[in-house]
């Protein structure tokens, strides 16, 4: 774990200058990763989340979705947040270019919720080219994620039998996803 934070750390360096997150306090701060954890202390167990969702077909999503592949993105993003939208024709291009059973992106909509109107959703996925699953927020999203994000775009990593890995604050171009999803999947 230590070598994924000084991955991600690394990644959230070279990014900074470039792209910021929306929302909460810390709008205008840089992108951070997940550092809750002391490094010092023996690697705990880990860490799962449960949920449901509706994607924008209105298929039933769960936390199963992570067995369909070895390394899972999850990006949750707003409607409002520019660069949100900006990294998302890079996360287009990453999940066209892998195959599923290895690599797999989902979005999730913060700001729009299950039974609301998504014609918006559905026109910045096509304007974007953000060709992957994105589920709309709901109460077992805002419990098992949703309720640890402080900022938008926040992106979380799951390993195939659903294991929480680490997260990042903010947004990042495709060449730098492109280096963490490659080292993630080194160590799976």
């Amino acid at each position: 774990m230590n070598k994924l934070r000084r991955i991600l750390l690394t990644l959230l360096v070279l990014s900074v200058t470039f792209l910021y997150g929306c929302g909460g306090e810390n709008s205008e701060a840089a992108p951070e990763t997940d550092t809750t954890a002391d490094p010092t202390e023996e690697e705990a167990a880990p860490v799962y989340i449960a949920f449901e969702g509706t994607d924008l077909e209105g298929n039933k999503v769960s936390q199963e979705v992570f067995t369909q592949s070895k390394l899972t993105m999850v990006n949750v993003w707003a409607t409002f947040c520019n660069p949100c939208l900006n990294e998302m024709p890079g996360l287009g291009e990453l999940a066209a270019e892998y195959d599923q059973s290895e690599f797999q992106i989902i979005g999730i909509v913060s700001d729009v919720r299950e039974g609301e109107d998504q014609t918006l959703v559905e026109n910045l996925v096509q304007e974007t080219g953000a060709d992957y699953p994105h589920l709309l927020a709901n109460d077992t999203l805002d419990q098992a994620l949703l309720a640890n994000v402080s900022g938008v775009p926040t992106t979380f990593f799951f390993d195939g039998d659903g294991a929480y890995l680490g997260g990042v604050v903010g947004a990042a171009e495709k060449s730098k996803w492109e280096e963490l999803i490659h080292e993630l999947m080194e160590e799976q």
